[in-house]
């Protein structure tokens, strides 16, 4: 299945849903960063919920940043995504490697720790708009849903999950984000808790074959579901020669001149996507120029 998200309303549009699998994306990811599995699994829930997120944006050259800085030993994620399905992100520290948790899970939460979460939304004005809150149980899905009832106020169930394979790669990774509008009626709201208590995990679902579309049918079962929106996802990072370029030429000519002074060619790292671009002395030289 190609990684895909939907967007739905359901009881007569008193819920938005949001659901997506991403198996590729993730491994994506996993392959460029060469992730450890509990890295992979923190990771992946976070590009999942920046895919969902992303969309919520309005206009096509806004994007939203997800971030997390934790005291556990991965030190912090970066996710970034904009409305059409393109998602990049990074771990400060990617080879962490922790027992299972006391539900033999990989242990997420272990390895975030506590600390804050930050969603910074760019809308190409002055200063971007950001919130915060601090991490619940650094398992991402609780925090998101903390971080939308304290900071927008909007009733929230996220649900979000990667499942690794014995190779360590990824079997299966996905979410869901179901929201209550303001005027929901307290029917509407009971019958979706009803349905939440039955309901099992993200990875559960996804691996008995279940699509986007199928998560919701379960979790918003008799709540007349409408899928509004079907957009494809990938792992995407804009990077380039050029620009990495143009952000040396940025930090002007002293530190440009002390590199060619070095008389050695250098090489800049993308954190996002993990590629290197290199710059010999003479191409120094014609920044300086420039």
């Amino acid at each position: 299945m190609k990684d895909y998200m939907v967007r739905a309303t359901a009881a007569n549009a008193q819920i938005r849903a949001f659901a997506c699998t991403t198996r590729e994306t993730v491994e994506t990811a996993r392959a460029a960063h060469n992730t450890s599995p509990v890295v992979t699994a923190a990771l992946g829930r976070l590009l999942s919920a920046g895919v969902m997120m992303g969309s919520m944006l309005k206009g096509d050259d806004e994007l939203i940043t997800l971030q997390i800085k934790g005291d556990g030993p991965i030190g912090g994620l970066t996710v970034t995504a904009d409305r059409n399905g393109h998602v990049k992100g990074y771990a400060n520290v990617p080879d962490v490697i922790l027992p299972a948790n006391a539900q033999g899970k990989l242990d997420v939460g272990g390895a975030v720790g506590a600390g804050i979460l930050s969603v910074i939304r760019d809308m190409g004005l002055k200063d971007p708009y950001v919130g915060q809150t601090d991490l619940q149980t650094g398992e991402i899905a609780e925090d998101l849903t903390y971080y939308f009832a304290v900071s927008e106020q909007v009733p929230s169930v996220v649900g979000l999950g990667v499942l690794m394979n014995r190779d360590n790669t990824v079997r299966q990774a996905g979410g869901f984000i179901v929201q209550l509008m303001p005027f929901a009626e307290e029917e509407t709201i009971s019958k979706l808790e009803e349905n939440i208590k039955n309901l099992a995990s993200v990875t559960t679902m996804l691996d008995a074959g279940k699509t986007p579309e199928e998560m919701l049918g379960v979790l918003l079962e008799g709540m007349d579901l409408e899928v509004t929106d079907t957009l494809p996802v990938e792992f995407s990072c804009n990077c380039s020669k050029d620009r990495v370029r143009k952000a040396l030429i940025s930090i002007g000519r002293e530190e440009l001149q002390s590199m060619i002074d070095d008389g050695k060619e250098i090489e800049v790292n993308c954190h996002f996507c993990n590629k290197n671009y290199n710059f010999t002395v003479d191409e120094l030289k014609e920044m300086i120029q420039d």
